[in-house]
C-alpha cells in the first residue's frame, strides 16, 4: 500500500465517542476523553504514513446545541489534561494549529490554543489542524465578507480558514454525511464511511480507508 500514492491531504469527521463509551457502559464523557487520546496516536500514524495535514472535526459550531455539561466537560478537561501533560509538549514535532471562531471560548482555553501552536508552529513535515467551534458555512460568510468584489475562487479561498483541498475525507461510526465540514476544501474529496467508532480507529481502519483511496480514479471532472 505504502508504494502508491498517499493522500496529501486528510480529513475525518471524529464521530462516535458517547456510543462507543455506551457499548462499555460509560458516560459520554469517558468517549470523549478517549477519544481526544486516540487523535494524538492517529496523528502520529498519518505522519508515518507520508500524510502531510490531517484535518479533524473536534466540535462543530452546532455542538453548542449539547447538553451543558457535556459541553462544559469538552471546553475545560483539554485545558486540565494540557497543563498535566505540559512537560510532554517537546514529544510533539510536527505543527499543530486550530480552525474555527474563537469569541466562544474561555480566556484559558484560548492560552492553551495559542501555547500549542505557538510552540509547534516551525515543525515542518505533518500538520495536525483541529477544526474547533468551526462549521463550514460560518467559514465561507466570513470569507465571502473579507473579500473585495469582484470575488473569485483564489480570493475567496486565500480568506479561508482551511486553505488545502481535502483528498480523502473519512467519517467513523456509520454516519453518511458532511455535517458542514470542509464543504469547500472537500468538493473532490473522496469519501470514506466506516462504522468503527472513533476511539476504536485505529492504524488498522486509516490503512483500510487509504487503500479505498488508492483503488479510486480522480477525474476532477475530466476523463481518464
Amino acid at each position: 500500500m505504502i508504494d502508491k500514492k498517499i493522500p496529501s491531504h486528510v480529513a475525518i469527521i471524529l464521530d462516535g465517542n458517547g456510543r462507543w463509551a455506551k457499548k462499555f457502559g460509560q458516560p459520554r464523557s469517558f468517549g470523549h476523553y478517549q477519544g481526544g487520546r486516540n487523535l494524538f496516536r492517529v496523528a502520529r500514524i498519518a505522519k508515518d504514513l507520508g500524510i502531510q495535514k490531517l484535518t479533524v472535526y473536534a466540535f462543530s459550531t452546532e455542538n453548542w446545541k449539547r447538553p451543558e455539561e457535556e459541553v462544559t466537560y469538552l471546553m475545560t478537561k483539554p485545558i486540565e489534561l494540557f497543563y498535566k501533560n505540559r512537560d510532554r509538549m517537546n514529544e510533539i514535532d510536527y505543527k499543530i494549529t486550530f480552525a474555527g471562531r474563537k469569541d466562544r471560548f474561555s480566556k484559558e482555553l484560548l492560552e492553551v490554543m495559542e501555547i500549542i501552536t505557538t510552540e509547534t508552529k516551525n515543525h515542518k513535515g505533518f500538520e495536525l489542524c483541529i477544526a474547533v467551534d468551526y462549521g463550514s458555512y460560518d467559514e465561507i460568510i466570513t470569507a465571502v465578507n473579507q473579500c473585495k468584489l469582484p470575488i473569485t475562487k483564489e480570493s475567496l479561498e486565500e480568506k479561508l480558514m482551511i486553505k488545502e483541498p481535502v483528498d480523502l475525507l473519512i467519517r467513523t461510526s456509520g454516519e453518511q454525511r458532511l455535517s458542514n465540514f470542509l464543504l469547500w476544501q472537500a468538493s473532490y474529496a473522496e469519501f470514506y464511511f466506516t462504522k468503527v467508532h472513533w476511539p476504536a480507529f485505529r492504524e488498522k481502519e486509516l490503512k483500510k480507508a487509504i487503500k479505498s483511496y488508492q483503488n479510486r480514479h480522480r477525474r476532477f471532472g475530466g476523463l481518464a
